[in-house]
C-alpha cells in the first residue's frame, strides 16, 4: 500500500523559513516524480513546485521562484520544499505528491497523495 506523508508545516512570522518534507513508502521511489501542492481556503489548489525522478528537472510556481527550493534523497524516499523569504500569502495547506509517468504544476499528472500540512505565515 503507498503513503505519502508530509511533514514540517507550522506557524511562521513573514520572511522566516521553513522546510517541508515528504516521504513516499510503498512504491519504487526513484521511478515517481515528485510535486508539492498548496490550497489556501476558499481557493483552488495550486502547483507550488515539481521534481522529476532523478532530481535533475525541477519547475517552479512564478509565485515562488527564487523563494522555495525542491529536492529529493532516493536513498530516503524522501523529497523536500525549502521554503525561505515566507509571505503571509503563502499560508495554506501542503500536499506531496507522486507521478509515476510524469511530473508537473498539474494535480492531474500525480497518482498518490499524502494528506498535507497546514503552512501558516503572519505579518
Amino acid at each position: 500500500q503507498v503513503q505519502v506523508v508530509e511533514s514540517g508545516g507550522g506557524f511562521v512570522q513573514a520572511g522566516e523559513t521553513l522546510r517541508l518534507s515528504c516521504t513516499a513508502s510503498g512504491l519504487t521511489f526513484d521511478e515517481y516524480g515528485m510535486g508539492w501542492f498548496r490550497q489556501a481556503p476558499g481557493k483552488g489548489r495550486e502547483g507550488v513546485s515539481c521534481i522529476n525522478w532523478s532530481g535533475g528537472v525541477v519547475r517552479y510556481a512564478d509565485s515562488v521562484k527564487g523563494r522555495f527550493t525542491i529536492s529529493r534523497d532516493n536513498a530516503k524516499n524522501t523529497t523536500y520544499l525549502q521554503m525561505n523569504s515566507l509571505k503571509p500569502e503563502d499560508t495554506a495547506v501542503y500536499y506531496c505528491a507522486a507521478g509515476r509517468y510524469g511530473f508537473g504544476l498539474k494535480s492531474s499528472q500525480y497518482n498518490y497523495w499524502g494528506q498535507g500540512t497546514q503552512v501558516t505565515v503572519s505579518s
